[in-house]
């Protein structure tokens, strides 16, 4: 499984970003290897992590070759006062079975 975080200070957003911000959310869902998706914030609410889950490297792939996410990225300094991209491979999960996957 591939996982892959946004994280992200947010800025001002508009009519563009919403747009823009919809599409590639719908279009990661849609993906063949989309898992699941969360959203984390630190206590002060100031920084928010946007965390999509893939069953495979194909699928983050295409969701980077996507024109809107394309379009998204070439603005990327617009909408936010600061981000970072972690993408990792997740090789194992494990717990008591009580909380959700």
């Amino acid at each position: 499984m591939i996982c892959c975080q946004f994280i992200f200070k947010p800025g001002t957003y508009d009519e563009d970003f919403h747009r823009l911000d919809g599409q590639i959310d719908e279009f990661a869902r849609a993906l063949p290897g989309f898992e699941r998706a969360e959203t984390w914030f630190s206590e002060d609410r100031s920084v928010v992590n946007a965390v999509y889950y893939f069953a495979d490297l194909q699928s983050v792939r295409e969701l980077a070759r996507f024109p809107q996410h394309q379009e998204a990225k070439s603005q990327v300094t617009r909408w936010y006062d600061g981000y970072q991209i972690i993408v990792s491979e997740i090789t194992a999960t494990y717990g008591d079975g009580r909380l959700p996957r």
